[in-house]
């Protein structure tokens, strides 16, 4: 019940007003995309940044928690693609069933982890997320590249530059560097960086309401369906099994589980146009995963505290 007062219940009302005034208020396609660059580039950034360089680092097994968290998405992902006749996909759908089993929406991961752990819980989310993030985009740009719709006129994607690029990535690496360096938040830019992350979970939270949508064809509820078991249920329960397995310490095996079992991010739409996959199915799978997850969250994390 605390849970669901404390991370879900205002999770599910800040989606719910970002959905209202994206399609009823603040209709403008540009205000909304300022938002998400804000919060892709800015906010969330910063909070990753404050958060991992002030936080104790001792305790959290970093090789375990790689371990946990790369071996099922690499084995989910190996599954989708060598299931393809199997699932009867075409290119293009067969890379939405892989981003939308794999990709990850951190700005919801953070609000749970906050709600869990504090500062510490969104500390160890944000470690997992400089393990989750890269190799999502590996696997997705890989996938694209080779099943997604080809144009004459689409560049090709150079993948070194979408990894190295990525402001999650770069804010992950910036706040380790300083927290092992043993040089920390310098105080001239502590107070800013704060101020920036204040704003990370409730921005991020109102773009991915903004960005739901719930048109369905039969076929898109079948890829939904099998996305959404692995993605919110079957990728969790086996990262968190393995955590356990390996000795991942109790925060770890959270933020193991939750990096795990947050819904696709709206973001995977922008990768399916930007390569040829299927955007509608991906948007769709997007909505759907963030409010099934609402419910699937609390159930799985309740779970995990009986490994």
């Amino acid at each position: 019940m605390h849970l669901v007062l404390t991370a879900v219940v205002p999770i599910i009302a800040i989606l719910a007003l970002g959905a209202v005034l994206r399609h009823r208020v603040l209709t403008d396609d540009g205000l909304w995309r300022g938002l998400e660059w804000l919060s892709y580039r800015v906010f969330t950034p910063s909070l990753f940044v404050v958060s991992i360089a002030t936080t104790s680092l001792e305790e959290i097994s970093t090789g375990p928690l790689v371990f946990s968290i790369a071996i099922p998405v690499v084995v989910v992902s190996i599954a989708l693609v060598a299931s393809r006749r199997l699932l009867r996909a075409n290119g293009p759908q067969l890379t939405s069933l892989v981003q939308g089993s794999i990709r990850i929406n951190t700005y919801i991961g953070l609000i749970f982890a906050s709600a869990l752990n504090g500062t510490e819980g969104v500390a160890t989310f944000a470690l997992a997320a400089a393990v989750m993030v890269p190799l999502v985009n590996v696997i997705s740009v890989t996938v694209l590249s080779v099943h997604g719709r080809r144009a004459g006129d689409r560049p090709r994607s150079r993948l070194w530059r979408h990894i190295a690029g990525n402001p999650l990535i770069q804010a992950c690496a910036l706040g380790l560097m300083l927290n092992i360096s043993g040089v920390g938040l310098p105080e001239s830019i502590a107070g800013p960086l704060t101020m920036l992350a204040q704003p990370a979970l409730v921005a991020g939270t109102l773009v991915a309401g903004a960005a739901v949508t719930l048109r369905l064809s039969i076929r898109d509820s079948v890829d939904i369906a099998l996305s959404s078991t692995i993605k919110l249920i079957v990728l969790p329960l086996a990262a968190g099994a393995l955590a356990t397995a390996v000795g991942v310490s109790p925060i770890g095996l959270v933020a193991v589980v939750l990096i795990c079992a947050v819904p696709t991010a709206p973001s995977a739409y922008v990768l399916a146009a930007l390569m040829g996959g299927d955007t509608r199915l991906m948007a769709s799978i997007a909505s759907i995963q963030t409010v099934l997850s609402m419910a699937t969250l609390p159930l799985i994390l309740n779970a995990t505290s009986a490994l």
